[in-house]
């Protein structure tokens, strides 16, 4: 079903970076920068232009609006190739729920800045 939404949380941008690390390839420590399209508390979307692996689990340090650093395991589950750039869908694995929440606040403040203007 093309179009159907299949997200479990709303998603929303946040420009930002990450560092990938895979770890299911024994002694590979490769980093990879990825820029971040939308964010949720279950998962995130970016693109690189480093082919990554659909189902293998990247160990990510995510830079939020805050300048803090979340640290996350991810697992790619969606490729989309454009031009000389993929795009990623990912979720979250084992994130600790303070994590997620800090998504969940920054998301709820800016539904609020959307409903004033």
């Amino acid at each position: 079903m093309a179009g159907q939404e299949r997200r479990k949380s709303e998603r929303m941008e946040l420009r930002s970076s990450i560092v990938l690390k895979r770890l299911d390839q024994g002694g590979s420590d490769e980093k990879v920068d990825i820029d971040v399209s939308d964010v949720s508390k279950t998962g995130v979307g970016f693109s690189c232009n480093t082919p990554l692996t659909i189902g293998a689990v990247y160990e990510a340090f995510l830079t939020i609006w805050t300048k803090e650093v979340l640290h996350a395991f991810l697992e790619i589950v969606r490729i989309e190739k454009a031009n000389n750039t993929f795009n990623y869908g990912a979720i979250f694995i084992g994130m600790p729920e303070t994590e997620s929440e800090r998504i969940s606040i920054y998301q709820t403040i800016k539904e609020v800045e959307k409903d004033t203007k």
